[in-house]
């Protein structure tokens, strides 16, 4: 979880560790001759790669000498976090995008966010989502080769701790930063906030389109506290990790 500052850039910097570290290459086992999800995605210009990122391996008997290391902390621009994100791997990744509207977010301004609600809206200043989703695209959006984004909500009275919904009024998904952006402030003035806060419907969603796309996804998770559904919420990352080509990011906001 990255709690965001007044640094864009430190954001950016932990985003690249996060996507080191979350993401597990499974290698082919030689007991059970399975064949992992990032050795079975066809490499064509339909399908876009899976990073040969760091990895460590659990519970095996030889470890791999390239597990997890640290990620420097100097970089001065947002080019240097694109080209590191290059080296480690990365060479493309469609984003899909969740936005945490449950009732907390009322309250949880109250210290870093002038004892506003996270989701207020006020013309020519920007909000922690907002923030977000902007320094998200700075880093991300030239690694997404066609742009679209599905972005959703959760946690509101109509979806609750059940299911998600579209953020683009439209319906489908977003083109591109901009227009999640804008969809996002659209309906954060339309929103109720409810609750209580599960990310499974999100997870489960997204793995389902990581799936059927056969394409490495980061899923970005904003979101204002604790996960209430901690059950259905662990079941979801762990059915995800066996099949679906997806790198799972939060970030804290607020208090």
């Amino acid at each position: 979880q990255v709690d965001v500052g007044s640094s864009p850039l430190i954001f950016l910097v932990l985003i690249l560790a996060g996507i080191a570290a979350v993401f597990f290459y499974f290698q082919k086992s030689q007991d059970n001759n399975q064949i992992p999800v990032a050795t079975a995605v066809p490499a064509s210009s339909h399908s876009k790669q899976v990073p040969n990122l760091p990895v460590a391996a659990p519970s095996t008997s030889s470890l791999r000498s390239n597990t997890f290391s640290r990620i420097k902390d100097n970089y001065s621009t947002v080019q240097e976090v694109q080209q590191a994100l290059r080296k480690s791997g990365l060479e493309s990744s469609d984003l899909i995008i969740g936005v945490d509207f449950t009732k907390s977010n009322t309250w949880q301004g109250e210290k870093s966010f002038q004892n506003k609600c996270l989701h207020h809206i006020e013309h020519g200043k920007t909000n922690p989502y907002q923030e977000v989703i902007a320094a998200m695209g700075l880093c991300l959006e030239e690694f997404d080769d066609d742009n679209i984004i599905p972005a959703f909500g959760f946690g509101d009275t109509v979806t609750r701790d059940k299911s998600i919904f579209c953020l683009n009024p439209k319906g489908g998904s977003c083109n591109g930063f901009r227009q999640v952006l804008s969809s996002y402030s659209e309906k954060a003035l339309q929103v109720e906030l409810a609750g209580p806060t599960n990310f499974e419907p999100l997870i489960s969603t997204a793995a389902r389109i990581a799936r059927n796309e056969k394409s490495f996804h980061i899923l970005l998770i904003v979101a204002d506290g604790q996960v209430t559904s901690k059950k259905p919420t662990i079941n979801s990352i762990v059915a995800a990790s066996e099949n679906a080509p997806l790198s799972i990011i939060m970030v804290g906001v607020g208090d």
